[in-house]
């Protein structure tokens, strides 16, 4: 079986082919606003998307090796994500679906990025982290559903890190800008931290870090925004570990390309007692492969009828199969 599984929800555009084995393919197209400093314009994405996909299929099928027709099956995240993103990936998967004669599954965003990072990790039943532009969760498996320990009440932590790049004038993505600039800080100031329960709040520490640009040099600020923001997280997750004993943390999303976050993480499960895992690059942030093969895992729920649900929970998402 080929899946052809599409990624929209956000700025990216991302066309995978993947077979029950394996990835054969992973190709996209990013989305980067007209103007400088600005952040997504789920308008202009969008249109973006329209304009690339076709594109971006080709390009697909050609690492494949295959053509269009020897697609057994369509996969699309049709949520959570921006409306204006969601829609134009639902209607290509129809467009698709109809011309083809193939049935679509719908995949639930978040779960992609579990599903291909236990993939790649062999992770069999993982705490996950999962870091991204607009969710920030700690999840953990049980009776059917990724249950949530713990999540952000405001901004994703991808959003944060953003923000407060945009702060400092530095251009998008904000966030390997800013781990880059903490690389080179030696100077810690208190921040906000908040942590309420085993829940996160950021927009509170983007503000005051934006107001503390100045007084700091920016290498000592982005380290003590980065230092605090993940403290903050590996707080969370840690008591998440302790509660319900797992001995796998799975990292995953876009934001699990930061490398001490990365090491923060690795120190923690270790002081558990657990393997500390984290996808292929290429399958961290967004991407169309996660997709498809999330799409094949689920293969049982396709059906020719799907919407976009844009405030799509990842506890939401029916583990279980329930055949049509």
């Amino acid at each position: 079986m080929k899946c052809l599984g599409i990624e929209s929800t956000a700025h990216t555009l991302g066309i995978g082919i993947s077979t029950p084995e394996r990835v054969i393919a992973n190709e996209k197209s990013v989305y980067k606003p007209k103007e400088e400093g600005k952040g997504i314009i789920p308008r202009e994405a969008a249109e973006h998307h329209r304009k690339t996909k076709e594109k971006v299929m080709e390009r697909a099928l050609k690492k494949a090796n295959m053509e269009k027709e020897e697609i057994d099956l369509i996969a699309v995240a049709n949520g959570p994500g921006l409306p204006p993103c969601l829609l134009e990936g639902v209607e290509f998967a129809k467009k698709l679906s109809k011309e083809l004669n193939v049935k679509i599954v719908p995949v639930n965003h978040c779960i992609g990025h579990i599903e291909i990072g236990k993939k790649d990790t062999g992770a069999k039943d993982p705490l996950v982290q999962y870091v991204s532009g607009g969710n920030t969760q700690i999840l953990s498996r049980s009776e059917g559903k990724y249950r949530v320990y713990g999540e952000t009440l405001d901004i994703g932590i991808g959003n944060a890190f953003d923000k407060f790049a945009r702060s400092l004038n530095l251009k998008m993505p904000g966030g390997p800008k800013i781990m880059k600039l903490a690389e080179k800080g030696k100077k810690y100031e208190k921040l906000p931290y908040t942590v309420k329960g085993m829940d996160l709040s950021f927009s509170g520490l983007v503000t005051e870090a934006s107001k503390n640009k100045e007084e700091m040099s920016k290498e000592d600020l982005a380290y003590s925004f980065q230092e605090t923001i993940l403290s903050m997280l590996v707080e969370v997750t840690e008591r998440a570990m302790a509660h319900t004993k797992k001995k796998e943390l799975l990292l995953t999303g876009g934001v699990a390309l930061n490398t001490r976050l990365r090491e923060m993480n690795e120190k923690m499960a270790e002081e558990h007692d657990a393997s500390f895992h984290v996808p292929k690059n290429e399958h961290c942030g967004d991407n169309g492969a996660m997709i498809a093969y999330t799409g094949i895992k689920f293969k049982e729920k396709a059906g020719k009828k799907i919407d976009i649900n844009p405030k799509w929970r990842t506890n939401q998402y029916e583990l279980k199969i329930k055949k049509q």
